[in-house]
């Protein structure tokens, strides 16, 4: 039985590393790019457009066994992309990419859409939610929870039982302490030390970090 098709939506930079991880574990054959923004026939990373998310009906005729992965950085926007595409085509799998070089430990539970990059480490009875992003060598330790379209950017660093709220980033380089929460829909800045839970819709940072003030859902952050 032949490996199933891929389509990757977005076609962005961060398209590039998605796609080289699914190209490293060889599990789906991919087949293209779907982006609204971006002309058909495109390129990023030997990949090609070829249409918008209107175009995926006749991929769907064509390849019976499709699945699609969303390439979008912002944990907002790919969200939302991941409700249309749900209400477009329910059937459609959600993709997972795990890069070969991840060290997940027993009992790790990863949501679909999720993308483990290279050499992150994840340590046992941590859950992952959907669509989610654990960047190069970002670590989770034991017991940890990442809530949906949640994300670590490079180098993050989680001790255990870190509760991390759904559509929330920790930015390059933070350190969240041992046992602590954040909130839904907020932000660590860049090299932060979270030693006390952060609230929902909050930007934090500094050493230590604290909250510097509150942000919009949806508010742009990348």
């Amino acid at each position: 039985m032949g490996k199933p098709e891929l389509i990757i939506i977005g076609a962005s930079e961060h398209a590039k590393v998605v796609i080289d991880i699914f190209e490293k574990s060889d599990s789906y054959k991919l087949i293209g790019l779907i982006d609204t923004f971006k002309p058909t026939g495109f390129e990023v990373a030997d990949n090609y457009v070829l249409g918008d998310e209107h175009s995926i009906s006749a991929l769907l005729n064509q390849y019976p066994d499709l699945h699609y992965f969303i390439a979008i950085g912002d944990n907002w926007v790919r969200a939302q992309v991941y409700e249309k595409i749900q209400l477009l085509f329910p059937d459609l799998p959600l993709a997972t990419a795990i890069h070969p070089s991840a060290q997940i430990a027993k009992h790790v539970r990863i949501g679909a859409g999720t993308v483990i990059m290279a050499g992150a480490i994840i340590n046992s009875d941590t859950t992952i939610g959907i669509g989610c992003i654990v960047n190069t060598k970002a670590s989770i330790d034991h017991d940890g929870n990442m809530g949906n379209f949640s994300s670590l950017a490079p180098g993050a660093t989680l001790g255990g039982k870190v509760q991390v709220g759904n559509y929330t980033a920790i930015s390059i380089g933070g350190i969240i302490k041992h046992g602590i929460t954040i909130g839904e829909h907020s932000v660590i800045g860049a090299g932060a030390l979270v030693l006390k839970d952060v609230n929902s819709c909050c930007v934090a940072y500094g050493t230590p970090a604290a909250a510097v003030r509150t942000r919009t859902i949806g508010e742009p952050y990348l």
